[in-house]
């Protein structure tokens, strides 16, 4: 049983870190979520794209003197032509191959991207300031972080702007066709393979973001989207590999559990929970979900002739 003495401030601290910390989990999820919807498969190299982003706005600020979002625009638009790029030079001579050949390039790209990183700016940990500021807003009893803060709402803006560019811009209608049905896409005169181009460069604006929002809190590092990579694949299977709205709400959700069993372990619930379990309960979801539903919550059941 939960104690008597229940904190509510903390707990309602612990639902702001939560949703924060799913907020990233969302974005890169949504990243996951729009290459497999345009390509059929898991760019499994989305984590170290997000970090070498991360990398050179670090470097705008640090080695150029740049201000935090001047630095911050100029990374998602080279992180969106780079993401352009890797599919225009990388992905597109293979996308009619196998799945099994385009799983293998991301890889490839992955162990790519993370030996140049580590080649340039070698492997020592360095520190990404956060843009809004490290002081704690107190509303009520309720004390919660400026980063965490910052983060829900870059988190929902940039939702939000994703869900406007699809539902409300021709451009955005043409690459939804271009995913659904590339065929019927094609005879009504949409550049299909420019659509899926343009695909891999917001999924890589998105991963550039959860990136940026990530290394303040973790730190820098060659690494450092690795385990932020699985929880966005939890979130991404739990919500639905081909639902956006999956992926963010699979995100949140995800975030917000994990913080949640953080706190009621310190109240004498789920005890046998500690901040270890927190990766493999994230491959645990994605275990479940697979072997019991494997659309996900929000992903429609594949439905087969025999």
């Amino acid at each position: 049983m939960i104690a008597v003495d229940f904190d509510f401030a903390y707990f309602m601290q612990q639902v702001v870190s939560g949703l924060a910390s799913g907020g990233v989990y969302a974005l890169l999820a949504l990243a996951l979520v729009i290459i497999h919807r345009s390509t059929g498969v898991i760019n499994f190299a989305q984590g170290e794209m997000a970090t070498l982003s991360a990398y050179i706005c670090w470097t705008l600020i640090a080695h150029h003197g740049w201000a935090y979002w001047p630095a911050f625009a100029a990374t998602l638009a080279l992180s969106f032509g780079g993401g352009v790029a890797t599919h225009r030079i990388v992905i597109r001579p293979v996308e009619r191959g196998s799945v099994l050949r385009i799983v293998i390039v991301t890889i490839g790209l992955l162990i790519a991207i993370n030996g140049f990183v580590i080649w340039q700016w070698s492997g020592e940990p360095q520190q990404l300031q956060s843009p809004f500021g490290t002081d704690i807003v107190t509303i009520g009893d309720v004390a919660v972080s400026e980063h965490d803060i910052g983060t829900i709402v870059v988190a929902l803006g940039m939702v939000l702007l994703l869900w406007a560019f699809f539902q409300l811009t021709k451009v955005g209608l043409a690459l939804r066709a271009s995913a659904v049905n590339p065929a019927e896409a094609r005879l009504v005169g949409v550049r299909v393979t420019w659509m899926l181009a343009l695909g891999w460069g917001l999924a890589a604006t998105l991963g550039a973001v959860a990136g940026l929002l990530t290394a303040p809190i973790v730190g820098l590092d060659p690494n450092m989207m690795a385990a932020i990579l699985i929880y966005a694949f939890a979130a991404a299977v739990l919500g639905g590999i081909d639902s956006p709205v999956g992926a963010v709400v699979g995100g949140l959700l995800l975030g917000l559990v994990l913080n949640l069993l953080t706190f009621f372990s310190q109240y004498g619930a789920f005890d046998w929970f500690s901040e270890e379990l927190r990766l493999p309960i994230a491959l645990l979801v994605i275990l479940v979900v697979l072997l019991v539903r494997p659309s996900g919550v929000f992903g429609k059941p594949e439905v087969k002739r025999v």
